[in-house]
Order: C-alpha cells, then structure tokens, then sequence
C-alpha cells in the first residue's frame, strides 16, 4: 500500500444514521454525513461490514461475504423508483431515535421489499422503466459467480422456516449438482426476489460511494476473516471449509483469552481447509478481495493475525479456552491476491490481539498499515506500542477507539486510579474531557490515517457503545439523532485537521 498523506475522519457504520425508517441506511442522511465530513476538513468514512447480517444482526456473522445488508435500501429511494406508493413507507413503527429494534424493522422493511418486487415483476411496470430493468439484468449476469448461490441459498432458508442450513434435510444440505439444478428451477421466483434486493442494494451503494469520492471522502471498509457458518459461502462451496461429510464444522474459529475475556471469545465460525484454497490458487479469496476492492477505496481486514496461524477449537467446546494455534497460509495468499489484482493493495491489517513477530513480519512483507488503539496505550509500562510518542512509522491507522471498544468516556470511567493518573499526565488534562482529549492526541500523531468513531466525536458515554464482545444480544443498535452534526462540531474537527496536517 503506497504511502500518502495523513488524513483522518470517522468510524461510524451507515445503520448510526438518522433516519425516519427505524434504522440508518443509504439514503438522504447518508448524503448529508459525507457533506458534515466535508465541512469537518476529514477524509475518511469507516465502516463496518455492509454485508446481509444473520444471528444476532451481527455485521460480523453474514449471510454471505458478498451479498449487501438489504435493511441500508432506502424506503424513499424505492418510492423514487416507483417500486412503492408514499402511503406504503409512512407510519414506522420504531419511534427511538437512538436504537434500532430489528426484531420489528425487519419484517417491516421485508413487506415493503415484497410489495416492491412483486411491482417490479408486472409487465406495466417493466414496459414504463427500461432501462432499470437493463441495468438488473446486467447485474445478474456481471455477479452471478456469488449471487446466484446466495439467492439460492436465502429461498432455501426460507422454506425451511430460516434456521440453519444444518438443520435441513439432506437433499437440501448437501445437493447434488443435479439437484441443485432443479432447486433453481422450483424457487426461481423466490431467487429473483433476493436477486432484486441486491441489485438496489449496490445501485444506491455505488451513488452513494462516488458523491464521497467526488468530495475526497475515502471508504474504508471492513472484511472479517471469516465468514458466518449458516452462510451461502459455506453452503455453497463445503470443500473449502473443516467441515465433516454431513458439512457440520470439525473446528471452530475463536481467539484465546485476552483483554476482552478471560475465557477467549468463541466465535464459532468455520475454519478454512486451506490446502483446498491453495489447491484451487486461492480462487475465493481472490474473487472475495476483487469485489470488496471494488466496493470501498480501502480494506480493513479484521483478525488479521489469523493469515498467520488461528486459534483452532474444537467444535462443541463452551468457550475458546481449549485451543490451539495452527499455521496458515498467509504469504502464498495474499501473493496469489497481489498476483491477481495488482501489487500495492489498499489494506489496513487489524494487528490487535496476540501479535507474534512472524504476524508483523507477514504485515510488513505486504506494506500494509497497523492499527494503534489509544484505549490499550496505557495500560502496563510506558513502553506501550500505543502511545503516540511510541509510533516508529506512519504506516498505521490511530484509532480512539474500535466498535469493539466502550466509548472513551465509558472506558475512562472504568478504569482504576492508577491508570486514570497516567491519562491524566500523558494529556495533561483532568480528564473531563478524555474523549476531546484522545481525538487530539489522534490527529496528532505521525500515523497515517486517524480514525474516531462518532460516539467520541459527539462526547457519548456508554449507552453509545456498539457492541461488546462475547456477547450474544443487545449489540449494533446504536443511532445518533437527526440534527446533531452542528456547525461548531464541524469546526472544532476542521480545525484540528488543519493544525495536525490532515486537511
């Protein structure tokens, strides 16, 4: 990744955004955030993942690793379409402004989404917009490596009342080639609805994306390492994965204990059969990285170490403590992904965790840029890689804090007295305002890139934190209201970017 100039801007995902329809999405706020980060002299929006979220709604834990969340379609872009009347998108019934309830937004959004698409198949309706119907079957046929499998995948799910694939009958979790066949055959109908709700989905992501790019706003976005084991990409493509005959995981993937769990946080995602990949010159991988690439104008890889060597755990363990790390092949992949799309790749590789020599040797080879977190500089000696004095290259991302994290002030006030003293002296502050403080200590360093999310940007405690690891529920439900992005706050984050050299 060649070097550029410093720049800084947000972490805040689009689902934090205002928005009348229960939940943030790709729509006017969305255009009225990049114009705030215009003002605000910033250059970067982070995201999380984009993908179609599964259990616990987590951006984490995918339908697939391609397909995009349908709950960021805009009911009013859909109007704009005349897929809906104005009467159809009025009455929301989420009334908090600061917290999505997925459990009724989405089968309110799923109604809206039908009535579109059942307006989309009439012939009066085709015959009256041309060109939208083109421009879909275009998609379909430019995708279908990865979109066809997905719908596929949804309609099946769907007959079978939405639980896990592994819960289905044979035939279904693990179909012949001819059998596959015919399942396209008898759910066409039903692929087609899933097929539609993509093609809105990256038609407004991709208007979306060029109006920040036309304001010099750069997207970073964000691609586990993993992929979900109830997903399209497992189901679809079983050789890849340790999985058994009947396609149930041998291991699981997991982290030890660290600073967020003294059990390890066991994620339960499917651990790759690598030998397979590197067999198949990496062939997903490549086709994976291709579409994030050309999705966002960065990628920030999430677990990063796990190119290197994972924490292996056997499946049907209760909590990740009885792992193991395995070697995988890291330097082949990405010089297989180099070698395909280009040397230089715009990647940030999240390094937190356990971090071995051979993890930052793997970095390193590939020129990609580290993550420094404030919150964990002051803990143990003042030695810390994190502190900003203790920095060595500009090729790294400062961050506040991650989506991981309690907001600055949450975590503050949670630490003990000791700790809370060393803030104090390294910002030489009395620690009021240890957000302001963090975000100026960010910006000022020789990093590359510094990042904050939005919580700490608008002073939040911990009511605002997005989610806590190792945690089931309650999480990704954050939303900022309407209104709040004032000009004074525009301001003060201009400002700092023109003293720190960002603007």
């Amino acid at each position: 990744m060649k070097e550029q100039k410093r720049i800084s801007g947000i972490l805040l995902h689009p689902t934090s955004l205002p928005s009348p329809y229960g939940i943030g999405d790709l729509g006017a706020e969305a255009y009225e955030f990049v114009d705030f980060l215009e003002r605000a002299g910033q250059h970067i929006w982070q995201m999380l993942p984009l993908t179609h979220t599964g259990y616990g709604d987590s951006p984490y834990q995918s339908f697939s690793a391609f397909a995009g969340q349908p709950l960021l379609i805009s009911p009013a872009h859909l109007k704009e379409l005349d897929l809906v009347q104005g009467y159809e998108i009025l009455h929301c019934p989420v009334r908090d402004d600061e917290h999505i309830d997925y459990g009724v937004i989405i089968p309110w959004k799923q109604r809206i989404f039908k009535n579109a698409y059942r307006r989309f198949l009439t012939s009066a309706y085709q015959d009256s917009h041309r060109e939208l119907i083109t421009s879909y079957t275009a998609f379909c046929a430019q995708n279908a490596g990865w979109l066809d499998d997905y719908a596929l995948f949804m309609a099946c799910k769907d007959a079978h009342g939405g639980v896990s694939w592994l819960e289905w009958e044979d035939n279904f979790r693990c179909p012949s080639p001819e059998y596959k066949a015919q399942l396209k055959e008898d759910f066409e109908k039903e692929c087609g609805f899933y097929q539609f709700l993509q093609f809105l989905f990256f038609e407004e992501w991709a208007k979306l994306k060029a109006y920040a790019n036309r304001h010099e706003i750069q997207i970073i976005g964000d691609l586990p390492i993993f992929v979900s084991m109830d997903s399209a990409d497992v189901w679809a493509n079983q050789h890849l994965f340790q999985l058994d005959s009947r396609g149930y995981p041998v291991k699981v993937a997991g982290v030890p204990p660290d600073y967020f769990s003294e059990t390890g946080q066991l994620w339960g995602n499917p651990l790759y059969h690598w030998n397979a990949h590197e067999e198949d010159g990496f062939a997903w991988w490549i086709s994976r990285m291709r579409h994030q690439l050309s999705l966002l104008d960065i990628v920030r890889i999430d677990h990063f170490r796990g190119f290197e060597a994972y924490w292996s755990v056997p499946y049907g363990e209760e909590n990740a403590v009885h792992g193991e790390w395995v070697k995988a092949p890291g330097r082949e992949l990405f010089r297989a992904v180099e070698d395909a799309l280009g040397s230089g790749l715009p990647i940030i590789a999240e390094d937190l965790g356990v971090i071995t020599p051979e993890v930052k040797a793997l970095r390193d080879e590939f020129h990609f840029p580290g993550m420094k977190v404030l919150q964990f500089a002051f803990e143990g000696t003042q030695e810390n890689d994190f502190l900003p004095h203790q920095f060595t290259t500009t090729r790294c991302a400062c961050y506040t804090g991650t989506h991981d994290n309690d907001t600055t002030l949450g975590w503050y006030e949670t630490l003990d007295p000791a700790c809370k003293e060393k803030v104090k002296r390294y910002t030489n502050s009395d620690g009021t305002k240890v957000n302001k403080e963090f975000i100026r200590l960010c910006m000022g360093s020789i990093a590359a890139y510094a990042v904050v999310p939005m919580q700490d940007v608008l002073s939040y405690g911990k009511e605002a934190r997005m989610n806590i690891p190792g945690t089931a529920s309650g999480n990704w439900n954050w939303r900022f209201k309407k209104g709040i992005l004032s000009a004074l706050l525009a301001k003060e984050l201009k400002d700092l970017a023109i003293l720190y050299g960002r603007y």
